[in-house]
């Protein structure tokens, strides 16, 4: 008798035993699921913060630093030029409008209307004549200044020769990026070197590039731009590769070669 109650008490703290060690594992298990859970959703909120942060604008927006890494695919040192025809099916992500009804790649909104106030504070009044031009558009004008020429007694390659001093082959022009802009003024909207010396154009050459913009087509550079000196055009290119532009006097092409 004592020995069939001891068997039963054994079995019983056996039972007992094996039913809490189940228990155990299974809070162990439902604190490492726990756990997972809380590091998966720590993932996904820092995933979103930094999908969040980098739909923010950089502190390279705000102001010029000095120095900043350089992407070779950096959609703000795009070249467009006789030599850098831009890419197959190339498209401006999109378009804002500024004043006049141009056209501007959106990115570059807030860093021209800055600079626009800017010079508005310092009683200097910003003219935009052109900017954002569709290749089509490019195009038009190319082949008209063709044949004004031609209507003038050049021959077809002489009247392309020199109409390719003054403006881009289409689909090699800046102004089918969306990033740059021909800044006049209201007494002087004649597009030739005395706009340099005008107030505007001053005013640019010292200021474009704390907000982002370089002076495309300096003078003397003409046998690196291939484009006559115009100191009404503008190029987006950031404020500290523009900071750094200005700084060694160098044009864009002569900057990517460097990099």
């Amino acid at each position: 008798m004592k020995k069939t109650l001891l068997l039963c008490l054994m079995t019983i703290m056996t039972i007992i035993s094996m039913t809490g060690c189940s228990m155990n594992q299974n809070h162990q298990a439902s604190s490492q699921d726990a756990s997972d859970n809380s590091t998966v959703s720590s993932q996904a909120s820092s995933n979103a913060q930094g999908s969040e942060s980098s739909g923010q604008t950089s502190s390279e927006d705000a102001k010029p630093t000095g120095g900043e890494d350089f992407q070779d695919d950096d959609w703000r040192l795009i070249l467009a030029n006789a030599d850098h025809p831009l890419p197959d099916g190339f498209t401006v992500p999109e378009l804002a409008q500024i004043q006049g009804g141009y056209e501007i790649d959106a990115r570059i909104y807030d860093a021209f209307q800055q600079m626009e106030s800017a010079a508005e504070a310092d009683g200097v009044d910003l003219l935009v004549c052109s900017a954002y031009r569709s290749i089509e558009k490019q195009t038009s004008l190319f082949e008209g200044n063709v044949q004004e020429l031609m209507e003038e007694g050049y021959s077809e390659s002489e009247a392309r020769r020199i109409t390719g001093q003054s403006y881009a082959i289409p689909g090699r022009s800046e102004h089918n990026t969306g990033l740059a802009l021909d800044i006049v003024t209201p007494d002087y909207q004649t597009l030739d070197d005395g706009y340099a010396d005008t107030a505007a154009g001053k005013w640019l050459k010292n200021n474009a590039y704390k907000y982002g913009f370089i002076l495309r087509y300096p003078k003397d550079k003409e046998d690196i731009t291939k484009i006559i000196f115009e100191p009404w055009h503008y190029r987006y290119v950031g404020r500290d590769y523009a900071a750094e532009i200005q700084q060694s006097g160098l044009c864009l092409e002569e900057f990517l070669d460097q990099k």
